[in-house]
């Protein structure tokens, strides 16, 4: 089976959880940019959480199906249309042979996540399907698509067959739920995004002042940002001593200072190790919100403990479990109708609430 690529849109790469293990001999560890978006489609077709899929920025791809599939875009609020007819995100799609599905555009955030049913069949490179643009390796052939090009799937999922054939019921998402847990709501604070941030581990480098104005500092996104890292225009973050420091290990989430006290945060493609010295670290829970940040977006730094940050972890750990759990209940029992052209109402009628959906009749 395969995805035929009618058009590769503006950054179209397959990825997925990462190059594991191969850091201390100089390798990045790539991979999804938002992994809860990620995580989220692949649960909506039935893959493995580690299925290699595609991640789109901005303007995601067309994509034409060989046969029947199942598909599901998900991350921010992307506009998706199959046969140019609105379809939602955040649920499970029957692509029909000859279908195409494309992402238009996003009405919020940066990156959508197109998983399909069997993930995207190309060579393990060092333990992972994840493209390395830097490199060029992984994915297809260490680069983004291009129009034209044929994607193998693999194998169709048992979820999938069941859907297709009409032996189950479609997989969705609860979006304010979603939206809810992805942070969107909660840490959107006028035209700022919070993100949450620990300490260390070379904070005594720079000065108190500087520490303690990091509390609540808002810096915009520079377009001088990728996959690789997120450079920050703001107040300068001034050093209390220049001494030089051991090239030191790198994570996802490290906000590095160079000299001109502008703080970098490191992205997915992060280099392995760095002679900067790293003020704080973003927390993994609000790393997919980051990764839906673009240029020109604003965020707000609020340091917390180590002890809180894993606290929030294991909330947001449970929150992802709880949402793939959702997934399996009976579509009949969920409200609202999420199929286009329906529209839902609240009716109260003599104090008592009814949920009603109309579809117009053609």
């Amino acid at each position: 089976m395969s995805i035929k690529v009618i058009n590769s849109g503006l950054m179209t790469t397959i990825q997925d959880k990462g190059r594991m293990g191969y850091q201390a001999s100089g390798m990045q560890v790539s991979g999804d940019m938002d992994r809860y978006s990620a995580s989220i489609a692949n649960a909506l077709v039935g893959n493995e959480d580690d299925a290699p899929l595609l991640e789109c920025t901005y303007l995601g791809p067309e994509l034409e199906a060989s046969e029947d599939v199942l598909v599901a875009v998900t991350g921010g609020e992307p506009k998706v249309l199959v046969d140019n007819k609105p379809v939602h995100a955040y649920e499970s799609l029957i692509l029909h042979k000859g279908q195409h599905l494309k992402v238009a555009s996003m009405d919020e955030g940066t990156r959508a996540y197109i998983a399909i049913d069997g993930g995207i069949d190309v060579p393990l490179v060092l333990g992972s399907h994840s493209t390395n643009l830097k490199l060029g390796i992984g994915g297809a052939e260490g680069s983004k698509l291009y129009n034209g090009e044929v994607l193998n799937t693999g194998n169709p999922t048992d979820l999938a067959k069941a859907i297709i054939s009409g032996k189950s019921h479609i997989r969705h998402t609860d979006h304010e739920y979603m939206a809810h847990h992805h942070l969107w709501q909660e840490n959107n604070y006028g035209d700022s995004h919070e993100i949450r941030i620990v300490l260390g581990p070379q904070d005594d480098y720079f000065t108190p002042e500087a520490v303690k104005s990091l509390d609540g500092a808002v810096y915009t996104i520079s377009n001088e940002s990728d996959r690789m890292g997120y450079r920050l225009e703001g107040d300068i973050l001034q050093r209390a001593t220049q001494r030089d420091m051991i090239t030191d290990g790198i994570v996802f989430g490290s906000i590095q200072v160079p000299p001109n006290g502008q703080p970098i945060i490191m992205m997915a493609d992060h280099q392995t190790t760095g002679g900067y010295p790293k003020i704080a670290t973003v927390i993994s829970a609000d790393l997919p919100l980051l990764a839906q940040c673009s240029p020109g977006s604003k965020i707000s730094f609020k340091v917390i403990s180590v002890e809180e940050a894993q606290d929030i972890y294991i909330k947001f750990r449970q929150a992802l479990k709880e949402q793939i759990a959702l997934m399996d209940k009976d579509s009949k029992e969920e409200w609202p109708d999420r199929r286009p052209g329906v529209i839902n109402y609240n009716l109260k009628i003599d104090g008592q609430l009814f949920q009603v959906s109309v579809e117009e009749i053609k």
